[in-house]
């Protein structure tokens, strides 16, 4: 249950509206936005101001500028791409805050018109969350609505500063988000199976710990299984793995078994030679690891193993690629799993950064239930920590 006011507990009927949105959005050479889903859904809560003849004031992160301007970085094809969306003229400033922008909002700007400031990375203040950079911003505005889930467990100046000096609640995205994940946690419809990848445990340890406490089924695919492979005993020649997880891969190992739960790990890995894209490569049992080769992929015996899993699911959460997408000679795990997904009579969501690119690829960005659009604070509101954008909001 989403216990945060939103837009609709608020009057913004022309009101000044300070809204933060995540159009941290993948951009090609020639600087064109080359997938718009971050854009694509704020359009509920920037149409639903638009509707209510607000000054709708945009704000927003691209990129790592490190606190400096960066012309690749700029925020000015987010505002084409928006554009595009509503068909409405969207004014986009060369700046983050002046006295000129301050007076166009208070004089210029129409009801029901839309304004983006520059990048909000561009001033060290923002990661900082520095008092007076976040005080500029909400001066802009009457009212704060926070709608970017993917910046949520950041404490920087436009997430939870702002907060502090205006009305502060949740756009449309932020609550559909919170709601759906957190119910995994609440009342998964079972079975429940859960999928995570990546190359790292360290990077997942919370949530593994978590998971085994919630799901019917566990599924470890990508570079961090191989540490369990080894807590196990089994030779892993070259793979990846994370020797100081050894320990902890053995207790969630335990765990598993405690609770009943179908721990699965591949059975069958693609090897290479080297980690090249056009390294030699063969298909071995993972008892059969040869010591100076490498595991870049799942098998075909893993990869129907595991989709066997998803048929019968009624809840299915995915994070993480089962092996090197990126390189076609490893990525038939990756793009067979993301299928048997995508088809699953399951509720499907998946989350993540890679995860997301991997979908991208295959085309299956509509085929999920849920797709998270935030990778870190997915995967932190899993683990039940309390995130600060959500925290700085207004309670029902």
């Amino acid at each position: 249950m989403f216990t945060k006011k939103t837009v609709e507990d608020i009057d913004v009927k022309r009101k000044k509206v300070l809204v933060r949105v995540d159009y941290n959005v993948p951009l090609d050479e020639d600087l064109n936005v080359t997938d718009n889903t971050r854009i694509r859904l704020s359009l509920d809560t920037i149409n639903y101001l638009l509707e209510k003849e607000a000054k709708i004031i945009l704000m927003s992160h691209l990129g790592r500028p490190k606190g400096e301007v960066v012309d690749k970085f700029k925020l000015d094809p987010a505002a084409k791409e928006l554009e595009k969306l509503t068909g409405k003229k969207v004014k986009k400033f060369d700046q983050i805050i002046s006295e000129k922008i301050k007076d166009y909002i208070d004089n210029s700007m129409g009801f029901g018109e839309i304004v983006m400031l520059e990048n909000l990375r561009f001033d060290p203040g923002e990661k900082k969350n520095n008092p007076d950079f976040a005080g500029s911003l909400a001066s802009l505005a009457e009212v704060y609505v926070n709608d970017a889930f993917g910046a949520a467990h950041r404490a920087h100046a436009s997430v939870t500063g702002v907060a502090e000096h205006l009305p502060a609640v949740s756009g449309f995205l932020m609550q559909k988000e919170v709601d759906t994940l957190t119910s995994l946690l609440e009342k998964p419809e079972r079975p429940f199976v859960a999928v995570l990848g990546g190359s790292k445990v360290s990077d997942k340890i919370q949530v593994i710990q978590k998971l085994l406490e919630k799901v019917d089924t566990l599924i470890l695919g990508g570079g961090m299984s191989y540490t369990f492979f080894k807590a196990k005993g089994f030779e892993i020649g070259n793979s990846i793995r994370e020797d100081d997880q050894l320990g902890y891969a053995k207790k969630m190992l335990a765990l598993a078994e405690k609770n009943n739960v179908d721990f699965l790990l591949p059975i069958d890995i693609v090897v290479a030679k080297e980690y090249d894209k056009d390294s030699d490569k063969q298909t071995v049992s993972i008892q059969s690891i040869p010591v100076d080769w490498m595991g870049l992929d799942i098998g075909t015996k893993s990869i129907e193993l595991f989709s066997k899993q998803f048929s019968s699911a009624s809840t299915v959460f995915w994070n993480g690629p089962v092996g090197v997408f990126e390189w076609e000679r490893f990525e038939n795990g990756t793009r067979n799993i993301a299928h048997a997904i995508a088809h699953s009579p399951a509720v499907t969501i998946v989350g993540g950064g890679d995860t997301l690119a991997a979908i991208r690829k295959y085309g299956l960005s509509d085929k999920f239930s849920h797709v998270s659009s935030g990778g870190g604070a997915s995967m932190e509101l899993l683990e039940g920590k309390e995130l600060p954008g959500l925290a700085a909001l207004e309670d029902k």
